[in-house]
């Protein structure tokens, strides 16, 4: 999604051009869903973290391209800030002991960037928000030096044809007044403080629709009890400040547009589905391209050749429009296959902590997927969405709907009835019983705790504050101990 751009402009003619071949690429999927052709190899995950630099006083470290210069490794690759760089996982199948061996990976890779960033003046920070940034790292200048990025921001603003509004209020932390975020920004640097673990799914055509559903019903839960984003711009706001920031940071719709329903770039979505296909047309019907390039390939040309289209106005086109569970059409080795990407959760706080929130995802997804009677059956869409916000503001706080339970905190809904569906899930995928209950112990110690990311840094925000610390030092000297207590490994509900 991150791919650049060959041109710096683009005019009228570029964007009807790429519009009647995005529906080409569309016709063109719609054919190989009927004529079949994808991977039907069993379940495969992938995951991307996103991950922040810092300096040694615990400030943004706009050195990405350095750092990336001295890792050398095709795994890692700019993100939209200076400040911020991207880890790609290699895929791997569902089964056995690879989440497992998806956990030594991580840390082996994170360790050994974290080593070689430090020739860079530099220190790598998996976390949801950056609780250090300020105003002035959020400025234009600071967009990584990849010409999409530019683009991007141009186009944005130019559809938009206004600053970006901020506004955010958060609950208070107890014994303390609620803070709110009022401001403005000029550029989509904002989006660069939001941080994601994005998880992958690999799905043949005819379960893709119940995967994303399920994916669906399961967002609030993974937010409430994953939430590590409660700190921007010096602000105690949201437990997981990254959904409205990524919503308000890309928004191309003035007030006028919002008032009318134009529905928003960052979307949940509005409905159920029955096809994949449905939320590639709703991408072609609702949503302008930003990036209007068009590639020479015809893929109806492809298909009758025997050939894969790559569809890469329609791919390109995907990556402007960042649902939180988002379509995937790839192309590996020659063969077409397809994949949810849930990208709901945040970076951190320690790479067990994230592996444990893949192997909860991965399997109450894969149970709610093949169920009798599917949830969303009995769950109105809008329940689900509103269970996202709730979760996110909330974490634990929160009382989100279920089907035949009613309106239960999100610690209760997972004890009582998602975690015995997650075990089922990975059993179910042929995941080794050692490693599932590994992983599913530390959401279950989680849950039991109420002890988050966020939940931690806001005690010991106000822990440093109660004894005297301004915002800013205490700020930073949460970091300092949040980025020693994460390269330990040792799951959040565990930190003192």
């Amino acid at each position: 999604m991150g791919q650049d751009v060959a041109t710096d402009t683009f005019d009228r003619s570029d964007r009807q051009r790429y519009r009647l071949k995005v529906q080409r690429c569309l016709d063109a999927l719609a054919r190989m869903l009927t004529e079949g052709g994808f991977s039907t190899a069993p379940p495969r995950i992938g995951l991307e973290v996103e991950l922040n630099l810092v300096d040694v006083g615990l400030q943004p470290a706009m050195a990405n391209t350095v750092v990336l210069e001295k890792l050398d490794d095709p795994s890692f690759t700019t993100e939209l800030g200076q400040h911020t760089i991207e880890l790609n996982v290699r895929p791997r199948p569902l089964c056995g002991g690879h989440i497992r061996e998806l956990e030594l990976e991580l840390e082996d890779s994170l360790a050994d960037a974290d080593t070689k960033a430090q020739d860079a003046g530099a220190g790598l920070v998996m976390i949801g928000i950056l609780p250090t940034l300020r105003d002035e790292h959020l400025k234009a200048r600071w967009l990584s030096h990849n010409h999409r990025y530019a683009l991007l921001n141009q186009e944005i603003f130019a559809a938009r044809g206004e600053d970006m509004v901020l506004s955010v209020d958060g609950p208070a932390i107890p014994g303390q007044r609620r803070e709110r975020l009022r401001g403005s920004v000029d550029s989509i640097m904002a989006e660069a403080a939001c941080s994601s673990a994005q998880l992958h799914l690999q799905v043949p055509p005819e379960t893709f629709a119940a995967h994303w559903n399920a994916a669906q019903c399961l967002a609030g839960v993974q937010v409430a009890i994953g939430a590590n984003s409660p700190y921007l711009l010096r602000k105690a706001l949201w437990h997981e400040t990254r959904i409205p920031l990524f919503l308000q940071a890309t928004d191309t719709r003035p007030e006028e547009l919002k008032n009318q329903g134009v529905r928003p770039r960052v979307w949940f979505g509005e409905r159920w589905i029955t096809s994949i296909f449905d939320l590639f047309e709703e991408n072609v019907r609702y949503f302008p391209g930003l990036l209007p390039e068009v590639d020479d390939e015809d893929p109806f040309a492809a298909l009758d050749d025997g050939r894969a289209p790559k569809l890469a106005e329609l791919r390109l086109h995907n990556g402007t429009i960042w649902r939180w569970n988002r379509p995937v059409y790839d192309v590996c080795d020659g063969v077409p296959h397809l994949r949810v990407e849930n990208r709901v959760l945040p970076a951190g706080p320690t790479v067990v902590d994230m592996i444990a929130n893949a192997a909860f995802f991965y399997g109450a997804q894969r149970a709610l997927a093949t169920a009798e009677r599917p949830v969303w059956t009995r769950m109105s869409f809008q329940a689900a969405e509103e269970n996202l916000f709730a979760g996110a503001r909330h974490a634990f706080d929160a009382q989100l709907y279920w089907p035949g339970i009613g309106w239960v905190p999100p610690d209760e809904l997972v004890l009582r009835r998602l975690l015995p569906m997650a075990h089922e899930g990975l059993r179910a995928c042929g995941v080794a019983d050692s490693v599932r209950e590994r992983y599913l112990d530390v959401i279950e110690q989680r849950c039991l705790t109420r002890r988050t990311g966020s939940a931690w840094q806001r005690e010991t925000v106000t822990g440093l504050e109660s004894r005297g610390l301004p915002r800013d030092e205490a700020l930073a000297t949460m970091l300092a101990r949040y980025r020693e207590l994460s390269q330990a490994n040792t799951p959040v509900h565990t930190w003192p």
